[in-house]
């Protein structure tokens, strides 16, 4: 593996993925090590605008269209992640499996369609490592009660969210030796502790 990989850190509403993606922000940012962040949808100017559109809790798209929408958003950061491919640490929250998981899983869009605007998006990139946060019934609603203000992603029901995760746990099965499954119901600390240790294996830093 690339000692500048692409580690993307996975999973639905509620599991972690972003607060465990600021704790590597943080410890690469201390040992000075480069390493560029994005987020989908969003990451560049472009892409943060369609973020708005597709998280608008007025907006109202067929499947199809919310495809196209976070399709368009990630050809925006294709540039990017160009730009840093192999030359820093890449750190994603939420790729090419969320569009799988959500798209396919949750909502049934033909899964063909996606892997081919895919492929013809990332060309020869690759990802290197999945971090997937699951998450039960009870804390994700609890953690999205907590939060301040929800967007159109967050409204779904417990039948959505289940297919989604259930999408995400298939994918990992299939990929084992690049994933990792952290269980977000159990102690922040310990997930913390082990999320940053395999970031120090990925990047060869121990």
């Amino acid at each position: 593996m690339s000692k500048k990989p692409i580690i993307v850190f996975e999973g639905i509403e509620g599991s972690g993925k972003s607060h465990h993606i600021n704790k590597v922000s943080n410890f690469l940012d201390k040992k000075k090590i480069k390493f560029i962040k994005i987020r989908e949808p969003g990451g560049s100017l472009n892409s943060e605008k369609i973020r708005r559109l597709i998280l608008n809790k007025k907006s109202n798209f067929n499947i199809n269209t919310d495809l196209l929408l976070y399709l368009a958003a990630r050809s925006e950061n294709i540039n990017l992640i160009k730009k840093s491919y192999k030359k820093k640490i890449i750190l994603i929250d939420r790729f090419t499996d969320s569009t799988i998981a959500y798209q396919h899983y949750g909502m049934g869009v033909d899964l063909n369609i996606i892997n081919i605007i895919n492929k013809f998006l990332l060309k020869n990139i690759k990802v290197n490592f999945t971090f997937l946060n699951v998450v039960n019934k009870k804390n994700l609603f609890q953690r999205l009660k907590n939060r301040k203000s929800l967007n159109r992603y967050d409204q779904f029901d417990m039948n959505f969210y289940n297919k989604v995760q259930k999408g995400f746990l298939k994918l990992a099965k299939s990929n084992k030796k690049s994933y990792k499954i952290i269980d977000s119901n159990l102690d922040i600390k310990k997930n913390e502790d082990l999320i940053i240790n395999q970031i120090k294996k990925l990047i060869k830093w121990i």
